[in-house]
C-alpha cells in the first residue's frame, strides 16, 4: 500500500490535522456502546489472556494449563479456533443498545493479540478464516446502520509487537520446564510475530512498548492494516489504544491513518469530514488532530474541547470473576462526563457465543428506563458554564473508578435551547433543591422535574440562586434532573 493517504483536505502533518473540527454528531451523541469482543473471550477469564497465558505463575497461565493444557502444546493459535460466535445476534443487541440511549456503536477490529475480527486480504488470522467464519465487524456495521447509528472501529495494534513476545518463552519450573511455548514455532510466526528481541529468557517479560524504535517493518504493517480497515468499512470513528503510532521513531503512521480516515469521510460527504479519530495523547499539538480518549477515568472540570471516556461494565473481555458496575454508577459516570463536555463509550462484555449475560441485560434495561425519564438532559446538550456544582468529585487518578459519595448540594449541569438541566446527584432529605450556578440575569420561567412535571420554585436575589420544592422522593431511584426554562 502507498504511504500517502487518500487525497483530500488533510495532509499527514500536525499542522494540517490540527484543522480538525469535531463533527456535531459526536458532540450530540453522548453515549456509545462498544463491543470489545474477540477470541480472548473464549476462556471467560479476563483481559490480556493471550499474553498472560504465556507468563508462568499468572492466574491466566494456571487456568490455561488446567483447562486447555500446556502452552507448548495448546497455544493461542489453538484457542482462537474455539471462538465460534454461534449465537451472535447483532440486530437484537443493537436494539437493546439503542433503547438504552446509545447514539453510536463501536466494534473491536483487532486487540493486541494480532487477530482480526474481519476478513483481511493481508492477514490469515481473522474471524472469517479462523474460528467464527464470519465478518464480525461487517455484521456489527450492518446492524448499526439499520438502527441509524454512526459506526466506529477500535484498533489496539500499536503495542502488539512487544506485548506479544511472551509467546517465545518457556516455563522455568515444573514438568515442562525449558520446553518452548508454541510462539517459538516458525510455522506460526505470522500470528506470533518475529519479536524475539523483546523476549529475555530467565527474566521478567519486556514491558509493553507502544513505539518500537527502528522497527520499520511493524510501522509499515500497522499502517497497512489500519488502512485496510478504513477502506473496507469507512468508519465514522477510529480509536487507537494509545497515542497515534509511531512518532517520533519512524514514519508518522498515526498521522497518515488519521489523514486517510478524514479524507475518506470527506470524499463521501461532499468535502466535509464527519469522522473522528480518538487517541490517548494529551500533548496539545497532538491532541488537536482528533478527540482525546481517557481510559477508565475522567476529567476534573469542563474541558474546552470534546473528549471521550471509555470504560467497561466489568472487564474488557468477559471474565467470570468480574464485579460489575451498578446501573446507578454507570449513570453517574455518564452525567458527570457529559456535564464536562465529554462522551461515554461503554463496553458491554460478551460471552464467546456472542450473547450478553443477565446482569448486563438488567443494566441496559435500567439505563433505558432512566433515559426515558432523563435523556432529554443528555443527548444533544452542551455543558452549562462550569458544569459542576457542589463539593463532591469523581476520582481522577489513573484507572480508579470507584463510585463517588455524592451530597445533596452536588449538581451536574447541561443546557440546550434555553433550558438548563440540573442533575441532582443525591436526593435532598429536606426535599429542597438549591442551585447556585445561575446568575442574576438568568430569569427562570419554569422548573420541571423530569418524569414528574412542574415544580414550585423561587429565585433569590441579589445572587439569582434557585430554590425548588421537591417531592419526598424522585421519580428515578438513580440521578434525577430538573429542567430549568430560562426567559
Amino acid at each position: 500500500m502507498s504511504d500517502e493517504p487518500r487525497p483530500g483536505p488533510f495532509l499527514p502533518t500536525l499542522e494540517s490535522l490540527g484543522e480538525f473540527v469535531c463533527p456535531e454528531w459526536f458532540r450530540d451523541a453522548k453515549l456509545g456502546i462498544w463491543s470489545h469482543w474477540g477470541p480472548q473471550s473464549v476462556p471467560m477469564y479476563g483481559d490480556w489472556y493471550a499474553r498472560n497465558m504465556y507468563i508462568e505463575g499468572t492466574d491466566q497461565y494456571r487456568y490455561h494449563l488446567r483447562k486447555y493444557g500446556h502452552p507448548s502444546e495448546f497455544g493461542y493459535k489453538d484457542l482462537v479456533r474455539l471462538w465460534k460466535a454461534e449465537n451472535f445476534d447483532p440486530d437484537g443487541l443493537m436494539d437493546l443498545y439503542v433503547r438504552a440511549g446509545a447514539r453510536y456503536f463501536v466494534a473491536l477490529a483487532s486487540h493486541h493479540d494480532y487477530f482480526l475480527t474481519y476478513p483481511s486480504a493481508l492477514h490469515r488470522w481473522n474471524a472469517a478464516e479462523v474460528g467464527p467464519g464470519k465478518d464480525i465487524v461487517g455484521l456489527w456495521q450492518a446492524a448499526a446502520r439499520r438502527h441509524g447509528l454512526p459506526f466506529g472501529l477500535t484498533e489496539h495494534l500499536g503495542a502488539t509487537f512487544s506485548w506479544w513476545s511472551v509467546n517465545k518463552g518457556a516455563d522455568a519450573h515444573g514438568p515442562r520446564g525449558g520446553v518452548p511455548y508454541d510462539g517459538a514455532d516458525p510455522a506460526f510466526e505470522d500470528l506470533y510475530l518475529p519479536n524475539h528481541e523483546h523476549h529475555r529468557p530467565g527474566r521478567r517479560p519486556d514491558p509493553v512498548v507502544p513505539w518500537h524504535t527502528g522497527n520499520a517493518w511493524w510501522h509499515r504493517r500497522w499502517l497497512d492494516l489500519v488502512t485496510e480497515m478504513i477502506d473496507r468499512y469507512q468508519p465514522d470513528l477510529l480509536y487507537s489504544d494509545g497515542a497515534p503510532p509511531f512518532s517520533p521513531h519512524g514514519i508518522d503512521a498515526g498521522l497518515r491513518a488519521a489523514a486517510h480516515l478524514y479524507n475518506t469521510s470527506a470524499a463521501a460527504h461532499g468535502g466535509e469530514n464527519r469522522a473522528v479519530y480518538t487517541h490517548k495523547d494529551r500533548q496539545g499539538h497532538i491532541r488537536r488532530i482528533g478527540v482525546l480518549d481517557v481510559e477508565r477515568s475522567q476529567e476534573e472540570r469542563v474541558m474546552p474541547y470534546p473528549w471521550q471516556t471509555d470504560t467497561c461494565v466489568g472487564g474488557w473481555f468477559y471474565d467470570v470473576r468480574a464485579v460489575y458496575k451498578t446501573p446507578g454508577h454507570v449513570i453517574e459516570i455518564l452525567v458527570d462526563v457529559v456535564a464536562k463536555n465529554g462522551t461515554l463509550l461503554l463496553n458491554i462484555p460478551q460471552l464467546p457465543d456472542g450473547t450478553i449475560d443477565a446482569e448486563c441485560r438488567h443494566l441496559l434495561t435500567e439505563l433505558a428506563a432512566w433515559m426515558d425519564l432523563c435523556g432529554e438532559g443528555i443527548h444533544g446538550t452542551r455543558p452549562f458554564r462550569d458544569g459542576v456544582e457542589g463539593p463532591s468529585r469523581v476520582a481522577v487518578d489513573g484507572f480508579r473508578e470507584e463510585q463517588a459519595s455524592w451530597d445533596a448540594a452536588d449538581y451536574r449541569l447541561t443546557q440546550r435551547d434555553g433550558t438548563v438541566y440540573a442533575f441532582q446527584m443525591a436526593w435532598p432529605k429536606d426535599a429542597r433543591a438549591v442551585i447556585r450556578s445561575l446568575d442574576p440575569d438568568d430569569r427562570v420561567a419554569s422548573v420541571r422535574l423530569l418524569g414528574a412535571g412542574p415544580m414550585p420554585f423561587e429565585q433569590v436575589y441579589p445572587g439569582g440562586e434557585l430554590v425548588v420544592d421537591l417531592p419526598d422522593h424522585g421519580p428515578s431511584r438513580y440521578v434525577n434532573a430538573l429542567a430549568i426554562e430560562l426567559r
